[in-house]
């Protein structure tokens, strides 16, 4: 009986004291990824290049930045769908233009970061629009969405643009990490799927429930996940309104009728290669998958850049049923790789 009573003891010891350790990871696991960001892109590239290229990265997204920075941008303002104020900068195209291409940046971002990729495809004739996602730039919010909440963001940005050029404005919806996990998500949405003609996504996670698992079991050893994003949704749903399993990339695919092209560096080990290679399983609509050796999170393009456009431009021309014409392409080369190092 002695010995009965002992182990029931010790079993609810060790059940109190796995509760406590889950709990612990829970709260902390809300505190580091939930409100709104203090860092900044630059210390992304840092923490998860991992190929020991930060400082060449970051060289090459300030000088693009700086590069678009000095252009004639328009601040542009429109409600989310909760109240909050989200911002954007618009750099429209040197000439009348039939395509708008819209950029959701990474955690910590901001719509600056996305220079190297705006230029090209303001190069190559696209009305460009750079958001800063919601709780992150001078766009509103206390709490990341992660894509959950972001998806809804981009619908508003997609109404704005049919509302603004007109319904017949093809609209390409382009991101990176967790902006690409957004723009992924986004085609959930019926609306999307009837607005957009093309998205690309670059290291897009599969959901953040499946991201955040896949961090704390490389990075801190957690055996035990599953338990942690459950308390950790408890939290979430309090505070931000949603909880990190509350929607996926692979779920919003399936039925998908938009043409998606993904992207991810081979390189990658804090968005696994293999969720892209889950998000090109999961896609039922025209999709192609490249994946660049040598590179680490977030940073195919700048591991190798012309291989990079030379897909994007290759999968669009696809899409649009088109070739960019000699006057389309011609600033290409003086507009961007004179001044953005290759």
């Amino acid at each position: 009986m002695e010995k009965k009573k002992t182990a029931v003891l010790i079993g609810a010891g060790t059940a109190l004291g796995f509760s406590a350790a889950a709990a612990a990871a829970s709260f902390m696991l809300y505190r580091q990824t939930l409100p709104r960001p203090k860092g900044t892109g630059r210390e992304i590239i840092e923490a998860f290049t991992d190929s020991g290229k930060a400082e060449e990265y970051a060289v090459k997204m300030k000088t693009a930045s700086d590069r678009l920075a000095s252009r004639k941008m328009e601040d542009l303002f429109i409600p989310s769908n909760d109240g909050l104020r989200l911002h954007a900068l618009y750099l429209p195209a040197d000439r009348p233009a039939k395509k708008t291409v819209l950029f959701h940046h990474g955690f910590t971002g901001r719509a600056i970061d996305n220079g190297t990729h705006a230029l090209f495809f303001h190069a190559l004739g696209y009305d460009v629009i750079l958001l800063d996602l919601r709780a992150h730039g001078l766009s509103e919010g206390r709490y990341v969405g992660f894509g959950i909440l972001d998806r809804y963001d981009t619908l508003a940005w997609v109404r704005y643009v049919k509302e603004r050029f007109g319904e017949d404005r093809r609209i390409v919806l382009h991101g990176t990490s967790m902006g690409g996990a957004t723009v992924l998500m986004a085609l959930g949405l019926e609306e999307i799927q009837k607005s957009v003609s093309a998205v690309i996504a670059d290291c897009a996670y599969t959901s953040p429930a499946a991201i955040f698992s896949h961090v704390m079991k490389k990075n801190f050893h957690v055996p035990f996940t599953s338990p942690v994003i459950k308390l950790n949704g408890l939290y979430s749903k309090a505070k931000a309104g949603y909880a990190f399993s509350d929607c996926s990339t692979t779920e919003a695919l399936r039925g998908n009728k938009v043409p998606v092209l993904l992207i991810h560096g081979a390189a990658d080990t804090f968005v696994p290669v293999r969720m892209s290679r889950e998000n090109y399983d999961a896609c039922t609509a025209k999709k192609e998958l490249l994946i660049v050796e040598g590179a680490g999170h977030g940073a195919s393009l700048f591991e190798n850049r012309q291989l990079y456009e030379a897909a994007e431009k290759k999968f669009l021309d696809e899409v649009f049923g088109e070739n960019c014409s000699a006057d389309e392409t011609k600033g290409v080369k003086g507009d961007i790789e004179a001044d953005i190092p290759a």
